[in-house]
């Protein structure tokens, strides 16, 4: 099937099996309906009920999105966005906030943290996915340039040992 249009740029999305996202919502129906909305992703789910829960999620699995929610027991996604993204070793996760909070505080909190993007509940399935591939192509774009940096300042280090 050819593209409408001939002189854009086919849409690439080899990256998205090589992806991980994470999602996190402590109520069990909104966790099955992201899963719904997802399926048709070539990704690898995984899920956590908590914040807690999501940070060793996050030890394990290595995720490259994370869909959190915000209002949760045991720590809120306001907190486990900070802590992930004030360590060197997570920050380049992307985070899409899922919430059902709209105030504008709510959301200047969720910029604060460091959240990538932000959605509110009741979640569109069509702009969900929309946000979870562009959210997806920036973390693999960021990952691909990081590698040709390390790369350049090896070939760097070596002309320079010359």
């Amino acid at each position: 099937m050819a593209d409408a249009n001939p002189a854009l740029p086919p849409n690439n999305e080899s990256f998205l099996p090589q992806s991980t996202v994470l999602i996190v919502d402590d109520n069990a129906q909104n966790v099955e309906l992201l899963l719904a909305f997802l399926e048709s992703l070539p990704v690898k789910l995984v899920t956590a009920v908590d914040g807690v829960d999501a940070l060793e999620k996050v030890r394990q699995h290595h995720p490259d999105l994370i869909l959190l929610d915000i209002m949760m027991p045991r720590m809120s996604g306001f907190k486990v966005c900070q802590k992930l993204k004030s360590d060197p070793a997570t920050r380049d996760i992307q985070i899409l906030m899922v919430t059902a909070l709209n105030e504008l505080g709510d959301i200047e909190k969720a910029s604060e943290c460091g959240t990538d993007d932000f959605v509110s509940k009741p979640v569109n399935k069509f702009e969900l996915l929309t946000r979870v591939k562009s959210l997806l192509r920036v973390r693999h774009l960021k990952s691909e340039l990081e590698r040709a940096l390390t790369y350049l300042n090896e070939v760097d280090q070596e002309e320079e040992s010359l």
